[in-house]
This record gives C-alpha cells, structure tokens and sequence, in this order.
C-alpha cells in the first residue's frame, strides 16, 4: 500500500516548526501523524495503541513547549513513536526495535528530546521534579532551566511510586507538570480503587458536565480560567465521588479535558504555561489505538503488534512451531489448580503476558491482578502463604527486580512458600535492555533458603511448575525465557523434581559442561560439532541454582580435566556459585580449569534475541570455541593423534 500523504508533516523536522503552523494546521499535522505511525509501525511492529491514543497530545506539547530545553518525560515510553517522529527521528523509524537502531522507548544517548530514559512504569514524575528542582538549584548550564512536563497513563499512576512522587512535588511547591493521560486501557485493563475512582469522574451524564465545563473554559482561553474554570473546578468538588484528590496532595487540578481535542489542548497548555507557578496536574481523557480501527477493537487497545497489513490490521507473525513457555506454564498451572484449592496466582498487570488468563478464566477467585505494583504483588503473595494459600507470583524477571526488598524482607526472611514465576529471564530481543531478565539469578540465590531453578525446555518447565507447587518448605522461583520452546514432546502433567538435583544428559570425557536454563540446546549443538573433532564433552542440566547438586558438580570436577558452566544471566548467578563449592572444596588445588560463561558486563541494546546472545558470546559456536579453548592446542593436536 502506498504511504500516506503528509504534506505539512514532510515540513516538520523538529518541534522548532510547528512554532509557524496555525491552530487548524496543528489539528491537520496530528492527523497526517497518526497515519505516518500507523504505517510506520505496520512495517516493524512494535508498541502501537498507546502511540496512536497520545498523537494530539504529542503535537500540541511539542507546539507549545519549548522541547528539548523543556523537558518532555514519557512514563513507560512505549507511546514515544509520534514524538520520535517530531523530534529528528522519522526517517530512522524503520530500524525501531532492531540491532542499531532507534529504541522502541526513550532513551537518552539517543536524542536530547529524550531527556530521562524509562521503559518501566510510574518513573515519569519523580523524574520530573528531580529536574524542577535541579533547575531551580542551578543545575548546569547545558541542561537549560525550563518547565518539566511528565506524561502519565492511568494505570502507571495506580502506582505507589506515583503518589511517594506526587506528595512530594506537594510539599516542595516546585513548578512542574503533570498530563494524567487517562485512556482506561494500560495493557490489561486497569484495576483497583484509583482507576474505578478516575472512571467515575467521567462515567455518564457528570462527564458530559465536566466535558462542557472544559469547553466553557476554552472560549475564555488564553486569559486566566476565569468562570469556565471554576465551574470545572466547583463541579468537580461537590461531585458525590469527590474530586480533590489531586489537590489534597497538592497539585491544582484542571480537568478533564478531551485529549484528542486540539482546541482544548492547546488553550489548557498555553494558560497553564503561562499561569502555573507550582505543581499542576491536566486530565486528559484519550482512546488508546485511536484513529485506526483494528486497535481501537482489540481487548487491549492495540498495545503491541508484529507486522501488520496496513488495510486489515492483519499481523504478520511467523508460524508457531511449538508452544511458548508461557502459555505451557499457564496450562501446568491450571492443571495443578483443578486438583489443589489452595493455588491460587497474582501477577502486576500482565495476566496475558504471564499466561495467567486461563487461571483468571477458570479460577477467578484465585487469580488476582493487582495492578502496576510489583511491591504490593509478593507482599501480597506472602500474605496468602502466610494465611495457608500456596500463591504462583507470576512477574517479568525485569519487573521483580522492583519488587526486591519485598522478596527478601516480606518472602525470604519468613520463610513464607511464595512460588516466584519468572517470566522473560535472559534476552527479550525487540523491547532491548530495559527488559532483558539478566539479574534474578544472582538476585535470588543471594538469598537463604531460596529454592532457585531454570528451566532448559517447556517439559522442564511443567516439573519445576509442579515441583513449586509441591514445596511448602519455603520460597521457590523458577524461570524461564520468552517465546516458543525447543519442542520437546510434552507429558500429560509435571512431575516433582527432588530438590536440588541435577539430570545427565551426555556421559562423556575430559570436558564437563554445566547447563542452567535453556542455552542447554546450543550446548547440544555445539557438541555435535566438536565430536566431529573427536571432543565428547559430559553434559548436564543443572536445573537447581540453589541449591546445587554439590555431590554431582564434585564428581564432575574430580573426573574431567575442565568444567564451564553456562548460564542467560548476569556474573554472580550460577557459575559463581559453583565456583564457591569448588573454592570450598579445594578442588582448584587440582588443577582443574574452570570457566564459566554468562552474560556480558554491560547493557546490551535491542536486536534478535539471537543476535541478542551472539553479541553476549553464549551461542553454539561460542560454546563451542570455549571448549577447544579450555583444552588447549597440544591437548587438540594429541586426541586428534
């Protein structure tokens, strides 16, 4: 399909332009961006929904403020597409997501419109008013000393971060703004008293009120909010649900607004530039996936696509040849549940994302979804085990690192039976290192009495599902990766697994490698190559981290000239603490060559996940050229004989 037509977009290189465009030009730009996005994104897939519902927004921010020496923060960032566009960056959208090119959030190596770096929820005014006040402290001249503008969505603001940062901003009085985008749609829809509190400030017949008063209030914009103003303000603070929620924490409060309205934007932006002399809040009412149907239709607004067909909205995603660790451990999960009342599930807002819609389906009363609060979600969880439950606390690796403290002081200190379902562990690919799940190895077994395991495929996920739920001893997590498994054939249900033991796969000489987690099939690969070398290393699958199969790793240090462990995480994690028994041992004494091969040092930015761990050196071939490395040339030369 052709590209659209853009013709006043094509004049818009950076914000500094739309400075010559009129009001009713501005209101024509949004329209022709909103298409640019689309088109752009049906070529590379990406966050989408969130993009579309902010377009206006985008447009009369960038219009009005004086970007980037006002600072423009995004919570999250996945809505940033639009914003890339204005600010220098259309014509690398094609390359958003893919090694070497654009973030698919923002970042700030890559433009300074991109102020503060995000891709984790309900940052955005903390950060905010960390800048206000370095402005007004002086801060350095490069950064300039202009407003600071955070955007955040309705779910992100459901968070405690949020409000520690809003009653903060209260009580400093700094001059700073806050744009609640409001679509009622985050990723799944929004739960808890502040989003039913914020869907009632507009359900019905009051939002029309409010939504005339707004508009009383533009037709004496730019003066001050004179009558139309204080009728906003007067109805919101006799509405029976009250309204002053905002203002009880300090900010003043205008709205709501409609925030695909460009008159109503622009005039509300331009007064509040002018006037505001401490924190504001603007509530602004969007449409997550606005403008492009199959977005607005879809249960989560259009949050994330692959290539799609432009006319049909159609993804294009490859076929699946097996399926994805999630869904095999959403299935497993179930099973155990119909045969256990006391398993239940919390997860942070991503019930899809963790596979926990079919417990959500069939055990509604034992599934809960607490919202964007990873802290609350594990207190939560060792409440429930505290009181009897045997609760799966299903969160991305990425997202549990928020909620630490409450692993180690609420789950790990009391020795209370959470099940820790880590999603997305090792390289996610596409969303890049914001995402990426290189940490909770080390994390986790840093911690007493913490049952760590990693699956190498979807049939050793469904034991370690089943042996979680089996352990009632204390803490078990379990972790696994994105996307499809290897293939293996699946048993009817998960077996228990004896705590920490490992499993042989390949009895062989000379050389032992130590596999946690799913690098266990390029070991595979990379030992059909080297037999061909006449190298039959011993392989096997560690399963435990924590805590490790020491009577096994000893016998394998005793009988072969070198051990490498490998590991989708971070140093620190498992081949440290094998490193640890042996030292213990004094098995070193012995000559033995250890190495051990985990993730690199240092951030690794978005590509393929095979890209992803081609650059991380924890391939096949790597693995491979490992090995021939350890043993060394004379020891080659001498089997080669």
């Amino acid at each position: 399909m052709d590209k659209p037509k853009t013709p006043l977009l094509d004049r818009v290189s950076y914000p500094s332009d739309l400075k010559t465009l009129s009001d009713a030009e501005l209101t024509t730009l949004a329209h022709e961006l909103r298409a640019d996005t689309i088109a752009q994104v049906s070529q590379t897939g990406g966050h989408f929904g969130a993009g579309l519902g902010v377009v206006e927004m985008t447009v009369a921010i960038h219009a009005v403020f004086d970007t980037p020496r006002d600072k423009l923060i995004w919570d999250v960032s996945h809505q940033c597409y639009p914003h890339k566009i204005l600010t220098g960056r259309r014509d690398r959208m094609g390359t958003i997501r893919q090694k070497d090119g654009l973030s698919g959030f923002t970042k700030r190596t890559e433009s300074p419109y991109d102020p503060f770096g995000a891709a984790h929820s309900s940052t955005s005014i903390s950060a905010a008013l960390g800048m206000a006040v370095a402005r007004d402290l002086g801060g350095t001249p490069e950064h300039g000393l202009g407003d600071c503008i955070a955007v955040i969505g309705d779910g992100s603001i459901s968070a405690g971060m949020a409000y520690e940062a809003m009653n903060n901003a209260g009580h400093l009085g700094k001059r700073m703004i806050v744009i609640l985008n409001d679509n009622e749609m985050s990723i799944a829809p929004p739960t808890g008293a502040m989003s039913s509190y914020l869907s009632r400030l507009y359900a019905g017949a009051p939002f029309q009120e409010f939504k005339a008063a707004a508009k009383g209030a533009v037709s004496l914009l730019p003066e001050p909010f004179q009558e139309g103003a204080r009728r906003a303000k007067e109805l919101l603070k006799s509405a029976t649900v009250g309204g002053t929620l905002f203002e009880e924490l300090g900010f003043s409060y205008v709205g709501p607004i409609d925030g695909h309205d460009m008159e109503q934007l622009l005039a509300v932006l331009r007064t509040v530039k002018v006037r505001a002399d401490g924190p504001v809040l603007i509530h602004a009412i969007t449409k997550k996936g606005k403008g492009y149907g199959p977005a607005e239709n879809a249960a989560d607004g259009g949050h994330a696509t692959a290539k799609f067909d432009l006319v049909t909205g159609e993804q294009k995603k490859a076929p699946s040849n097996a399926p994805s660790y999630t869904s095999v451990f959403g299935k497993e999960l179930v099973r155990l549940a119909e045969k256990d009342p006391k398993i239940c599930a919390v997860t942070a807002a991503m019930p899809d994302g963790t596979g926990l819609t079919l417990m959500g389906d069939r055990y509604p009363s034992r599934c809960f979804d607490v919202g964007i609060a990873e802290q609350h979600a594990v207190t939560f969880s060792a409440g429930l085990a505290a009181g009897g439950m045997k609760p799966f606390c299903a969160i991305y690796s990425t997202f549990l690192q928020r909620g630490y403290d409450q692993v180690v002081h609420d789950v790990a200190l009391q020795k209370l039976p959470v099940r820790f379902a880590i999603d997305r562990a090792g390289l996610v690919g596409a969303d890049g290192a914001t995402h990426a799940g290189s940490f909770d190895t080390a994390f986790m077994t840093n911690l007493p009495d913490m049952i760590m395991m990693a699956a190498a495929d979807e049939a050793e996920l469904m034991h370690m599902v089943a042996t979680a739920a089996a352990y009632d001893d204390g803490p078990t997590a379990f972790r696994y990766p994105r996307g499809e498994g290897v293939g293996v054939e699946l048993p009817e249900g998960g077996t228990v697994l004896e705590i920490g033991k490992s499993r042989l796969i390949q009895e062989g000489n000379q050389i032992a490698i130590l596999s946690f987690g799913t690098r266990l099939s390029e070991v595979q690969t990379a030992c059909e190559n080297l037999s061909a070398k006449g190298i039959m290393p011993t392989v096997v699958d560690a399963r435990f981290a924590k805590p490790l199969d020491a009577e096994a790793i000893l016998q394998l240090a005793r009988h072969h000239e070198a051990l490498i462990t490998i590991e989708e995480g971070a140093v620190g994690g498992f081949g440290s603490h094998v490193a640890q028994l042996l030292a213990e041992n004094a098995v070193f004494d012995t000559g033995l060559k250890f190495r051990s091969m985990v993730l690199p040092d240092i951030f690794i930015d978005q590509a393929s996940p095979a890209e992803m761990y081609a650059m991380a050196g924890l391939t096949a071939a790597d693995i491979e050229a490992r090995v021939l490395d350890t043993l060394g040339v004379a020891t080659l030369s001498a089997k080669r004989g």
